[in-house]
């Protein structure tokens, strides 16, 4: 049986799980299959696709519960194309995947790769008959397959864990940290931390702000890399702005604005500050250790697995500024360091070349490019 991978993005988002589902589709393109990507007319995720030379189906917005009609349209396109396995991301997508599913039951295999944790238990007969139609649960970390078990009425024996991948090549130049805080128009000298993420309560930039209060050691610096969210106002940066202000700041706070090319942004600085009160699952955190950059990073959520409980960073206590202050102080007083050599050996694991072949080996691709 000649096998066709297709992948379905219902949104018109361009976040962090669409992206993820994009660069899949491409990796496993690249690697000789035959891909597809479901998704909406003039998307991002369309776009990408189309600039990138993977075929597209259109498919229409569709309801996030019981929409028997687009389901079965999708059981149809996916006969149609002749898709043998179907990857979701969004849970806004798994109803009318379950729907298509039900229509061909063997013909397809279907798999949901989990990007959010679960925020309550999902044992209720509905979320049961849905999750049925599931071949595949698939997780990015340990923690998420537990929660997976603990949670879920989804059979143990299929679910596996398979991490979100990253093309480590994009953050292998031979690029130091002074050329790259010229790029980012930097001081050359002294410490450095550094946030990265849209400027959002989500992503702790206040937090870290208040915690430079705190601290008894004023000889560091930070620097912020984002941009407000689009069309949510700017309260959250005016409030930025305020607390530079009143702190005296100015000389030791630096904003700059976000970059595609982040490779600079994670070599100019000392300590990646992972602020989020629970990541899933942050890439973030892997483009730094590539970088070799060590984590400053909150204890929950996958932050923990990722750095293999402090062996790659230091853990602080979750949107507590008293906390990551003691720890700000501490790396400063006790000079902690982690070797960039340890950190990108650490992250081979995320290597999008390995967990693409773990996915051939899940889903019985190998040898059917």
């Amino acid at each position: 049986m000649k096998i066709k991978l297709g992948y379905i993005c219902g949104t018109q988002s361009w976040g962090g799980l669409e992206m993820n589902q994009f660069r899949n589709a491409l990796w496993m393109k690249e690697r000789g299959h035959s891909v597809v990507m479901f998704c909406q007319k003039n998307s991002p995720v369309e776009n990408a696709c189309l600039e990138n030379g993977i075929d597209v189906i259109t498919i229409q917005k569709h309801k996030k519960y019981f929409d028997f009609k687009n389901g079965k349209i999708l059981a149809k396109l996916i006969t149609k194309n002749k898709v043998t396995h179907l990857i979701v991301r969004a849970t806004y997508d798994m109803s009318l995947t379950a729907i298509a599913k039900r229509k061909l039951g063997e013909k397809l295999h279907l798999s949901y790769f989990m990007e959010m944790q679960l925020g309550v238990k999902k044992t209720n007969f509905l979320h049961t008959l849905r999750y049925r139609n599931f071949d595949l649960w698939s997780c990015p970390l340990p923690w998420l397959a537990e929660q997976t078990r603990t949670m879920t009425r989804f059979p143990h024996d299929r679910i596996v864990v398979i991490p979100s991948g990253l093309d480590l090549s994009q953050f292998s130049s031979p690029m130091d940290r002074t050329e790259a805080r010229k790029i980012m128009e930097l001081p050359e000298q002294g410490l450095m931390f550094g946030l990265i993420g849209r400027f959002d309560p989500h992503k702790g930039q206040v937090l870290l702000l208040e915690a430079m209060h705190l601290c008894k050691s004023k000889d560091f610096s930070v620097v912020l890399l984002g941009e407000p969210t689009k069309n949510e106002g700017t309260a959250y940066y005016d409030e930025m702005l305020k607390l530079i202000e009143e702190g005296q700041l100015e000389d030791r706070v630096f904003v700059r604005p976000f970059r595609k090319d982040t490779e600079p942004f994670y070599k100019a600085i000392d300590w990646f500050v992972m602020a989020s009160r629970a990541e899933t699952f942050g890439m973030v955190t892997i483009e730094a250790m590539a970088c070799g950059t060590p984590t400053l990073g909150s204890n929950a959520g996958g932050t923990p697995e990722i750095l293999d409980q402090g062996k790659y960073g230091v853990l602080f206590e979750p949107m507590n500024a008293t906390d990551l202050a003691l720890k700000i102080d501490q790396i400063i007083e006790e000079k902690i360091s982690i070797d960039p050599l340890l950190l990108k050996e650490g992250v081979k694991l995320y290597d999008h070349n390995a967990v693409s072949e773990q996915l051939e080996r899940t889903l019985g691709l190998m040898g059917h490019n």
